[in-house]
């Protein structure tokens, strides 16, 4: 499957004459996996990384970030978005927390996040408050977006993507943000899967072990997030996929999941027209 990855990756540079490869590096494991990944494909000359944190990174999220590309040895930048979101009045949406340990941040999020669900969020369904935290987080995202593509195409580089299968299916990504990039060399590869091929590729073992989180409030995780651990999710989403007997599954787990997946459904339109 490396091998075959790193084929893709190849193909689609040549193809489409690219000179190389630029990443958003969140020091997760999926860009730290298809960081490895492009630079075995086309060297460390062709590869950078662009670092974009913000007022409600963790510190942790950045060190792990700047050791992501220290490990590949690539160029890589550090851009702080918070100006941007600042003047765009993101944080006018939610209250300042400078002066507010981060624990007690987290603690008072995750009771917020209690309050709301999930499949609200895929839905866009929710009150007021609920409706500016959508905005106020995806925005995020689609100011990355904007800066990957804006440094990107000044080197005539391709903007990667890390997107895993797990997060296509379940919508755990933004639209118009994570989602629109150039190459996606591990749509195909459950999150599961993803945490096989980074042992492989001898990814740090603190990026492999640490939670997966999409560091864009505090204390919330992936698997936070979804109420599910990512082997339980992967492991009913392959049965699902491959048709395979449920009957050993926790039942309200099966029942959880399919709700994601039918809710995931409001994230796949991307415009509605004529035609």
């Amino acid at each position: 499957m490396i091998e075959k990855i790193k084929n893709f990756i190849k193909d689609n540079i040549d193809k489409y004459e690219y000179n190389g490869a630029m990443i958003g590096i969140s020091g997760g494991i999926d860009s730290a996996v298809v960081g490895k990944l492009c630079v075995d494909t086309l060297g460390k000359e062709r590869v950078k990384g662009l670092i974009l944190p913000e007022r409600d990174s963790s510190p942790e999220t950045l060190n792990d970030a700047k050791l992501v590309c220290e490990f590949l040895n690539i160029e890589y930048k550090i851009v702080n978005i918070s100006p941007i979101l600042r003047k765009m009045g993101v944080y006018r949406l939610e209250p300042p927390t400078f002066f507010i340990p981060r624990k007690i941040q987290e603690n008072y999020v995750k009771k917020e996040f209690e309050k709301r669900r999930y499949i609200n969020d895929l839905m866009n369904k929710g009150d007021e408050k609920f409706l500016k935290g959508l905005a106020y987080y995806r925005s995020k995202h689609r100011v990355r977006m904007i800066l990957l593509y804006f440094y990107a195409e000044q080197l005539n580089y391709a903007v990667i993507g890390t997107t895993n299968k797990s997060e296509l299916k379940t919508g755990f990504y933004v639209k118009y943000g994570d989602d629109s990039v150039d190459i996606e060399p591990i749509m195909h590869l459950y999150k599961t899967q993803v945490f096989e091929i980074a042992k492989e590729l001898r990814i740090p073992e603190k990026i492999i072990y640490k939670s997966p989180s999409p560091d864009l409030v505090p204390g919330i995780t992936d698997e936070y997030a979804m109420g599910i651990s990512y082997a339980d999710l992967d492991r009913i989403l392959i049965k699902l996929e491959n048709k395979e007997d449920l009957s050993d599954e926790n039942d309200e787990m099966v029942k959880k999941v399919k709700k994601i997946l039918d809710a995931a459904k409001y994230r796949e339109i991307k415009n509605l027209h004529l035609r």
